[in-house]
């Protein structure tokens, strides 16, 4: 379920020009807004779906143990929805954004509901407290550094592209040494990508006052997905190795 929105898209070009530190600091107010809340709609969704025989049967057939047409596509529409909201920001609006990015979060409950399935809710809430404590490290560290992350973040996201090849070899391989790799170098990349992620963002909120009332809306929009992505990636790569199944 690892997939990270495009960052090259025009709409993450920022201003030149000298910027209020307060105008930076209400975008990334808005964007850790949107984030806790797509989160929040995240977990209840999952919890919802978990603790419900009849809504996990909807996604998985109990007689072949393989996923319902539902389940298909609660597993791979979150990825069309990425590209959808990256590619259509021109042409969206505000509202339309804002519908499929809380759509998107359901969707992403739906799907994360077979990891409380799988795993023991202490491994899963342990992991999530680890994920949350390295998440906030690495946010703080990307907002308040001096140095430019542009190279790092570019060098994060070649690693991002060999870590998907690896997992596309390994899942023909099935190699338990090859997935233990590949779980450390994903929690390596996502933890990097957070600081490289909120000093790009806090860049783009400097110059939040030229882009008017509802591009800096879709941008704060699209800001709380990028780092949704990190945060729920690094999680998932966290729970391979610290999760207990059950």
């Amino acid at each position: 379920m690892m997939f990270e929105q495009s960052n090259n898209n025009n709409y993450f070009t920022t201003p030149a020009g000298g910027r209020e530190m307060v105008i930076s600091k209400s975008f990334m107010a808005q964007v850790f807004g949107w984030m806790s809340l797509a989160m929040a709609v995240t977990a209840l969704t999952a919890f919802w779906f978990a603790s419900s025989e009849s809504l996990i049967r909807s996604l998985v057939n109990s007689e072949t143990g393989g996923l319902t047409g539902l389940g298909w596509f609660v597993t791979l529409a979150p990825i069309g929805f990425v590209l959808l909201m990256s590619f259509g920001f021109q042409r969206l609006s505000g509202g339309i954004l804002t519908l499929l990015f809380l759509a998107f979060a359901v969707l992403m409950g739906m799907s994360l509901s077979f990891i409380l399935l799988v795993y023991t809710s202490a491994s899963v809430f342990k992991t999530f407290a680890v994920t949350t404590i390295m998440f906030g490290v690495m946010a703080v560290t990307g907002y308040t550094t001096k140095t430019d992350l542009t190279k790092f973040g570019s060098i994060m996201m070649m690693g991002l592209i060999g870590l998907m090849v690896a997992m596309l070899i390994n899942f023909f391989m099935q190699s338990a040494a090859m997935d233990y790799i590949i779980s450390i170098i994903g929690v390596l990349i996502f933890t990097g990508l957070t600081a490289y992620d909120v000093q790009r963002l806090k860049k783009i909120g400097s110059g939040a006052g030229e882009y008017g009332t509802e591009n800096v809306r879709k941008l704060s929009i699209l800001g709380a997905l990028t780092l949704y992505l990190d945060f729920i990636n690094l999680f998932l790569f966290l729970l391979r190795f610290m999760g207990d199944r059950k």
